[in-house]
């Protein structure tokens, strides 16, 4: 198999970085493609479709094929893999039955793979992706081997969209599906995170709403302990979510981010990323250091050691969070994870990343980097 990157912020760019990628001989049969919302996706998608190539897409909050950042581009992975490889589908969820979908898509893969693994990503920032990821778990079994993300929209956070060749969604499920016995995919979910201070309890929770931590209002106390003032302005909430997150403490595996994305002002409340239950353990977290870079490096290169040292294409889910809160260190991390192995990449910052966490279970994942590796056997 071969892979090659391409990146544009017009559709004209587009074409032209894939014919130029084409005129040496080869030959793309799928397209990772992700892309800003600002793009006109309808015609990259006619695009590559006219050239022959499948396309699994999601949109971002900005793409990336090198440590170079473009707003507003679209970086798409093409791969010349075999068709017998590889299938795609895609699914809505309008009546928010994201386990049912996600388990009868899981249920056509298995028809045509014996050992399926996937790359999935959802739109719509009401969707319960955990339950995607659950879905597949039912019909494949608890080990699946399953990666992937929620689209994001530049920042807007208002509508974000996942396609493919004749089908483009704000509420829905795109799957790319490969062939274990053919396509190696690993990959791992790297926060880097630190947690700080004591143990405590979450005493009132709602899914992901979180009414209080040891009998106090929420954001009251993430606003003790990160010095900070609070101001119904609304710029409370990405602070919170970028410098101040929760860290769910798991009995098994590493601890899950559970940053505060909306704040409910009448009671200090606020809304996670994901579910919170109540009961449950939790510990604020250090702002991010070089040292959160130096994790995630660390992580690709124990990926490499112990599960896929040669890779032929990587793809990195890395937080819109990550973006926002390391600035300009983000290129240092994109560049690291990607000289790692050193082969073509692309990459996108996304609402949510989906996949196991290290030692534990399917999760949603926030402000983590999930890097996947796939390589032809």
């Amino acid at each position: 198999m071969k892979a090659k990157s391409i990146k544009g912020v017009s559709t004209e760019e587009i074409q032209s970085a894939l014919q130029e990628s084409m005129n040496d001989g080869f030959n793309p049969t799928l397209a990772i493609a992700l892309v800003s919302i600002k793009q006109d996706i309808n015609a990259i998608c006619k695009l590559l479709d006219d050239a022959g190539i499948a396309i699994f897409g999601a949109t971002t909050n900005g793409g990336f094929i090198d440590d170079a950042l473009e707003p507003g581009s679209a970086a798409i992975l093409l791969l010349d893999m075999s068709p017998d490889y590889f299938t795609i589908l895609s699914e809505d969820y309008p009546n928010k039955n994201y386990r049912e979908v996600a388990a009868g898509m899981a249920t056509k893969t298995l028809e045509r793979f014996a050992h399926p693994s996937f790359l999935i990503a959802g739109s719509n920032m009401e969707t319960d992706a955990e339950q995607l990821l659950f879905g597949f778990e039912d019909v494949v079994g608890k080990n699946v081997n399953i990666h992937g993300c929620m689209a994001g929209d530049d920042f807007s956070f208002k509508e974000q969209f996942v396609f493919t060749t004749n089908k483009k969604t704000s509420r829905g499920i795109v799957m790319l599906a490969f062939d274990e016995d053919k396509i190696k995919l690993r990959g791992r979910a790297i926060c880097g995170w630190k947690a700080v201070g004591t143990v405590r309890t979450v005493t009132k929770s709602e899914g992901n709403h979180v009414f209080t931590v040891d009998d106090l209002p929420v954001l009251d106390l993430t606003a003790k302990y990160g010095g900070l003032s609070i101001k119904d302005d609304g710029s409370f909430s990405i602070e919170v979510a970028a410098q101040f997150p929760l860290q769910l403490q798991r009995e098994s595996g590493d601890p899950v981010m559970r940053p505060g994305l909306m704040i409910d002002w009448a009671d200090h409340s606020f809304y996670c990323s994901g579910a919170v239950p109540q009961g449950s353990k939790v510990r604020f977290s250090l702002p991010p250091d070089f040292d959160v870079i130096e994790k995630v490096i660390e992580g690709c290169e124990d990926l490499k050691a112990n599960e896929i040292p040669e890779a032929e294409a990587l793809i990195i889910f890395s937080c819109a969070g990550r973006f926002i809160s390391l600035g300009p260190l983000i290129n240092e991390e994109i560049n690291g994870m990607s000289k790692v192995w050193n082969v073509p990449m692309a990459g996108m910052f996304s609402n949510a990343e989906l996949a196991r966490a290290t030692g534990g279970n399917l999760e949603m994942h926030n402000l983590t980097a999930c890097v996947v590796a796939i390589k032809e056997k």
